[in-house]
């Protein structure tokens, strides 16, 4: 045998029996330490029995499921060291593609202090950093797991579990996600509906095409909607879609497209184009859904063409790391607190331009899927969660099969003006 290739095989013996043994020892912490959460037998003996291994499959990583880091949780930077110290975090979240191995990515965007992470799970498959169970992540820092084989089936729910031993200052966190997760400590499970540091599972994938990501603000997150319905518009567009493309939910309740919103950790759609966009895994195309908080919310835009420059600016920054652009007509408001004629007036200019086609590739009329034909400026009274600002499950149904799914196709030519 030559001796590059008897090296290599010594490697690869020493390589597999440390990544069995760390898998079993990652078993016996789970059951044994403290704040963990026990195992089922059976899910321990699978997880000895499948440890973590180098991913092996083809394909390209692509998001399956993504959530916009929003801010620092109220009351997690209390005490000595904040964070939740001692506590088992299990995030639920839905998949929009599926994959035979996948990775995670952790994010300490608004930590004060280093945030240490000493066990993690996918579907309790032991998660490992650099070869390590532990990591660190740095204050506003964000880390990315290695591969894991794991099986993650599409359209399914999927469970990212970790432990935080000591602090970590403020915890980043998505709120109202609308799915129910879980807190665990030695007082028991408790349920919660904060997504924690986990912002974005990616699976290895040779079937999709790349991933569409939905950047929006709280019609877009699914305020209104059914907790664990998964009835979120770019959720309907993912069934759609049937595994051609995954779907990264990029929204943020109260965020605006020209300023800050209330609630959004101090970032507007603008600021968090980069992070939440163009570093999405396998990010082919975004659709735009930025503007009606501008419209309606305090400080209230009054000149529709900054918020229509705006969204050209998004698009321009967008096509020049070559993604498609899709963008979406701004629904109606009439009866929610803030309306007025004259706030209304800015959504139809700002509606009037993104149809004559000269902002975005393409544009999906989401006012015309949900508005009352006898009273436009009004929400359809079947769509309407109850605040006319917000829609239903039904509601958002029409917003996702509104979507023209051609025109996804980041191959097709976009807006003249960007030529």
């Amino acid at each position: 045998m030559p001796r590059r290739q008897g090296y290599a095989l010594l490697i690869a013996l020493v390589a597999g029996t440390a990544a069995l043994a760390a898998a079993v020892a990652f078993a016996t912490t789970l059951l044994s330490g403290p704040g963990a959460t026990p195992l089922p037998p059976a899910e321990t003996q699978a997880a000895a029995r499948n440890p973590v291994a180098p991913a092996t499959s083809g394909g390209s990583w692509v998001a399956t499921w993504t959530a916009a880091p929003v801010g620092a949780e109220k009351g997690t930077e209390k005490g000595t060291e904040g964070g939740l110290p001692g506590r088992t975090i299990r995030n639920v979240v839905h998949t929009s593609i599926g994959g035979n191995v996948a990775r995670i990515t952790l994010s300490n965007l608004f930590g004060t202090t280093p945030l240490v992470v000493d066990q993690a799970t996918v579907n309790t498959r032991p998660v490992t950093f650099k070869g390590a169970g532990t990591v660190t992540v740095a204050a506003g820092g964000r880390v990315v797991s290695d591969p894991v084989v794991v099986p993650v089936a599409p359209d399914s729910d999927l469970q990212v579990s970790f432990r935080t031993p000591r602090g970590g200052g403020p915890v980043t966190y998505h709120g109202y996600t609308h799915q129910t997760s879980f807190l665990i400590d030695e007082r028991g499970t408790f349920t919660t509906s904060n997504w924690r540091y986990l912002t974005a599972v990616d699976v290895r994938s040779e079937q999709a095409l790349g991933a569409v990501v939905a950047l929006g603000d709280s019609l877009t997150a699914g305020s209104g909607s059914s907790t664990d319905a998964n009835a979120r518009w770019p959720d309907v567009l993912a069934d759609r879609l049937g595994g051609r493309y995954g779907v990264a939910n990029a929204g943020i309740a109260g965020n605006r497209v020209v300023g800050i919103g209330r609630g959004t950790g101090g970032q507007s759609g603008t600021d968090r184009l980069d992070r939440d966009v163009l570093g999405v895994a396998g990010a082919r195309t975004v659709v735009v859904a930025l503007g009606i908080n501008d419209v309606q919310q305090y400080p209230q835009e009054t000149d529709p063409q900054r918020i229509v420059d705006s969204l050209r600016a998004l698009t321009d920054r967008a096509h020049a790391r070559g993604l498609r652009v899709v963008g979406a007509t701004l629904t109606p408001f009439e009866g929610f607190a803030t309306w007025t004629p004259q706030r209304d007036a800015v959504r139809h200019a700002v509606n009037q331009q993104i149809r004559s086609g000269t902002v975005f590739d393409a544009y999906v009329d989401f006012d015309a899927a949900v508005r009352d034909p006898a009273a436009p400026n009004r929400l359809l009274a079947s769509y309407d969660s109850g605040d006319h600002l917000h829609l239903n499950d039904d509601g958002y149904r029409a917003l996702g099969d509104r979507v023209d799914l051609k025109s996804l196709d980041r191959d097709r030519a976009p807006r003249s003006d960007a030529l």
